[in-house]
């Protein structure tokens, strides 16, 4: 079996503060718990009057931390989406788009001014397929890292 690279990438694309996502070396898939749902494995939570959607997280949490079987992702700190905004700007020819997505993730607030900017200069496709394009260089660097095949 291999890892479905679009798995992988939209699992590291995907990830947010409160949760981590691992990839399952027998079964080859990938899950993301959150940090309430890791406390759902800890033996001194009391699981008999939850429903039964928790019990099955539980049950995967608890594989998580107990199996061998699963390999954090990389996670959004390991990603550093704002350097591979900063990356974007630079490959823009025009200097005047170049100047306007440079200036627009300075400071709160980038993210969102970014993707503003790159739709008001007409890049944001071309954001999108670069920022895919580099991760999946991540994900496949991860699985080169962990001898993981993928496909």
């Amino acid at each position: 079996m291999k890892a479905k690279l679009r798995d992988l990438i939209d699992a590291i694309d995907f990830q947010i503060d409160e949760s981590t996502s691992f990839f399952n070396t027998r079964t080859c898939k990938v899950v993301t718990l959150s940090e309430e749902d890791m406390s759902y494995a800890d033996d001194d939570y009391p699981l008999e009057d939850e429903p039964e959607w928790v019990l099955d997280v539980a049950k995967v949490a608890k594989d998580v931390l107990e199996s061998d079987d699963y390999i954090e992702l990389p996670s959004q700190w390991d990603v550093n989406e704002y350097r591979i905004m900063e990356d974007f700007c630079l490959t823009q020819t025009s200097g005047d788009t170049q100047h306007q997505l440079l200036r627009a993730i300075k400071g709160r607030g980038a993210f969102r001014r970014f993707k503003d900017t790159a739709f008001d200069t007409g890049v944001i496709d071309e954001w999108y397929t670069y920022k895919d394009r580099r991760f999946e260089e991540i994900a496949i660097d991860w699985c080169k890292m962990h001898n993981i095949d993928y496909e």
